[in-house]
């Protein structure tokens, strides 16, 4: 049974003609009837901006577009919209126009880490892969903020194969996300099409998709698409619910379809200042999240995108909320925190200290209520030697494994590799011994 209310229809009724349930509930007019200007907003939500704010608003748009599904406008609550977490995240901000020092078009270098069209290529043995570049809504503290409204970098399908040839000609990548954008945006033959495309390259063990229709536009997940993502097995999908107030009992029903079609769904939420940036409320989301069937898998800190000054929080914040969580709640719904390195470095973890002390063969640790206790480690261990021919260890991995390159701490604690030091580039110090040879 559709789930309608009277609000969102009387909603719909503002917003078209047609105020049946079937448009509703059909994913498709929420898209046609996205609120992309103050004036709708105002009359969708039944409240009106002061003259000031609404032409600081409008310089606003001009620079970071607004579109809201009728949906997600749906959520807010009009008598106090202007600390609804809703608004906050999906109606623009003035503060998004102050351009810090530290802000950067593409703070996480996916750009220069792109050897094809729509590839970033970051991580070993997997590939971020953009196939849509236009979304539902467009999220306030969105990361990719440079490119949102942007209608000439749509992926083309030129570029869609050029994505493809290099995965198939780069055997070590085994995991390929889906992003944009939203990847739910395409049709569901386009993005038959691409799954089609990306499980025929043999070394591709897993794809995962990154989508957040169900928070935002949960009709999206109709039938027709979840038995079309079932064909494409082993498939994971990760969605983005940063507030308990989004999981509703259509978002509910979209996670059901997703999960009843045996398809690993987790979460990622971003940590904003005004929204979420609270330890008793990241705990209920994620226990409602996990009540769905949805495990908690990051904690972003906000990036350091241009205009997300205000909705960042000191990673202290963020440490703190995992202190809040590691014992206070069930191990699967604490997600791991998380920094993603500016310059492309990749996600960080970030976590309280639960290591006190080290001695030469005992650990004291203190757990989540401050109780210390030690860990004694043996008097005697002789690990395995590593020469990185698996094929004659005594662990007997017995696969064509263990043939990589280490990298970067790994590389120190090799037993195959005759480093000893990793020094950053431009060093002064290894600069002096230069000049004086």
């Amino acid at each position: 049974m559709a789930i309608f209310t009277e609000h969102q229809q009387e909603l719909a009724a503002t917003l078209s003609d047609n105020n049946s349930k079937s448009a509703w509930t059909d994913w498709k007019w929420h898209v046609r009837h996205a609120i992309k200007k103050v004036d709708d907003f105002e009359r969708a939500l039944g409240i009106t901006f002061p003259k000031q704010k609404r032409a600081l608003f409008q310089q606003t748009i001009d620079k970071f577009p607004m579109s809201v599904t009728p949906y997600y406008l749906s959520l807010i609550d009009a008598d106090n919209y202007a600390n609804d977490p809703i608004f906050m995240q999906s109606f623009p901000n003035p503060e998004e126009l102050k351009i810090e020092r530290h802000d950067m078009s593409d703070p996480l270098h996916e750009e220069k880490d792109s050897p094809a069209p729509c590839i970033t290529h970051r991580y070993p043995d997997r590939v971020l892969f953009h196939i849509s570049n236009t979304c539902s809504m467009y999220c306030r503290h969105c990361t990719r903020k440079r490119k949102v409204g942007d209608v000439d970098s749509v992926p083309s399908r030129a570029d869609l194969e050029k994505g493809l040839e290099y995965i198939r000609n780069t055997p070590q990548i085994r995991d390929v996300l889906l992003s944009g954008g939203d990847p739910f945006m395409l049709s569901d033959e386009k993005l038959d099409w691409i799954l089609t495309k990306v499980r025929e390259i043999p070394h591709v063990e897993v794809v995962r998709i990154g989508t957040r229709m169900p928070v935002v536009l949960p009709y999206r997940v109709t039938d027709a698409l979840v038995n079309m993502l079932k064909k494409h097995h082993p498939l994971w999908i990760n969605t983005h619910f940063n507030h308990p107030r989004e999981i509703t009992e259509s978002s509910r029903k979209a996670l059901r379809k997703l999960a009843d079609a045996g398809i690993p769904l987790g979460n990622q939420s971003v940590l904003l200042a005004g929204v979420n940036d609270c330890q008793r409320l990241i705990k209920t989301l994620n226990q409602k999240l996990v009540k769905n069937r949805v495990r908690p898998y990051y904690l972003y800190q906000c990036d350091l995108s241009e205009g997300l000054t205000h909705f960042r929080t000191p990673v202290s914040k963020g440490i703190e909320i995992l202190e809040s969580l590691r014992g206070h709640t069930s191990g699967f719904a604490v997600p791991t925190y998380v920094v993603d390195a500016p310059g492309g470095g990749g996600k960080i973890p970030v976590m309280p200290n639960y290591i006190v002390s080290w001695g030469t063969n005992k650990v004291v640790l203190r757990n989540y209520e401050g109780v210390m206790t030690i860990y004694n480690e043996p008097d005697s261990y002789e690990p395995t030697y590593c020469d990185r021919e698996c094929a004659k260890c005594n662990l007997q991995l017995k696969e064509d494994d263990g043939v990589e390159k280490a990298i970067g701490v790994e590389k120190l604690l090799s037993d195959w590799d005759d480093t000893i030091s990793l020094t950053p580039e431009n060093n002064e110090r290894l600069e002096r011994r230069d000049d004086a040879d």
